[in-house]
């Protein structure tokens, strides 16, 4: 699938800086499907993910991605759209975006997710961090579609001017559960999802 000419021109703009100034790094790109939709979830630390998430892959494949319904305001809107994201109204069950990321999963894009939907805060216990979202995986199941791990460091330490670090994995087993009760195959792929993003993150 192609991307507009918008995001092609802040990716071409994104890599030598990521690459060079913040010293991105990626490892496990050979784990993502190399053709047909996908669902691509990790771990949120920064407003800043989506870019290291989506320039590895770049210009092979392009990201779409919800962005929060405020954010959708002239000019601003049409920029986002054009950079691949979709609004989502934050806070409810927002039917039509989930939807739209079924569908586009279906049509062959890469949909970037942050089951968290909120930045995880620095310093807290795992038990106080928000819970993850069944969101990514529910979309997975609808669409038929991999859902593949990810875990991103570095992004919180901006000033630093990196290093950032990102990990691909390999696709969440789902077969065993399609012919589950919905919500209790999407909170099962859930957790296997963050199991495997933790441990990810563990090898950053």
């Amino acid at each position: 699938m192609r991307p507009s000419p918008f995001y092609l021109l802040v990716g071409a703009l994104s890599w030598p800086i990521l690459k060079g100034l913040f010293r991105l790094r990626s490892q496990g790109k050979e784990n993502l499907p190399t053709g047909g939709g996908y669902v691509l979830a990790a771990n949120h630390i920064s407003n800043f993910d989506p870019w290291p998430l989506g320039v590895p892959i770049f210009p092979k494949r392009f990201l779409r991605f919800m962005a929060k319904s405020e954010l959708y305001w002239w000019p601003l809107g049409r920029l986002i759209t054009a950079g691949g994201g979709f609004p989502v109204r934050r806070g409810e069950r927002d039917l039509e975006a989930m939807e739209t990321a079924v569908e586009l999963a279906k049509e062959g894009h890469a949909v970037a997710m942050f089951p968290h939907g909120t930045r995880q805060r620095k310093g807290l216990v795992k038990r106080y961090q928000p819970k993850a979202h069944t969101g990514a995986a529910r979309i997975a199941l609808e669409a038929g579609v991999p859902l593949v791990p990810a875990a991103i460091s570095g992004t919180d330490r901006l000033s630093r001017f990196g290093p950032l670090r990102v990990r691909y994995g390999k696709p969440i087993p789902l077969d065993d559960l399609r012919d589950k009760d919905q919500s209790i195959a999407a909170r099962e792929a859930t957790d296997r999802l963050m199991a495997e993003i933790d441990r990810l993150g563990q090898e950053l």
